[in-house]
């Protein structure tokens, strides 16, 4: 049902509609919409506007950017995770050896991550400038 939601808010003309839109368009309960823009909110996929009494939730351009942000921030917790676990059991045995390893891992994709986002931003401000 999430998939569907967010599917029917990046395929709308505007990229957003209100909570009645989509139990309409979705004939969902107004309770798993909720529950599927909340689990999207978390995870940075869609935002939320007050128009009026009611709200609208989008999608902008800036989504998959955020989204990608929200992986790298991820991607360090579970470097520092691991590097404390690697501590805790000390690098000389086996499974602090692999915890060190995964953290060695995830710290380089988050780094890579890091870098590929600010690619994307730059290659966004320039297309938008040649717009």
């Amino acid at each position: 049902m999430t998939a569907r939601v967010f599917a029917a808010l990046f395929i709308s003309e505007s990229g957003s509609l209100t909570a009645v839109e989509l139990v309409q368009r979705l004939q969902v309960s107004p309770a798993t919409i909720s529950h599927a823009v909340r689990w999207l909110e978390q995870r940075e996929l869609v935002a939320r506007e007050r128009e009026g009494r009611h709200m609208r939730y989008l999608v902008d351009t800036e989504v998959w950017y955020r989204a990608w942000a929200a992986s790298t921030r991820s991607m360090a917790r579970w470097a520092d995770t691991a590097r404390q676990g690697a501590q805790i059991l000390g690098t000389g045995t086996p499974a602090g050896d692999r915890l060190h390893t995964t953290s060695q891992f995830f710290e380089l994709l988050g780094h890579d991550m890091a870098q590929a986002a600010e690619h994307w931003r730059q290659a966004l401000s320039t297309r938008r400038r040649q717009a």
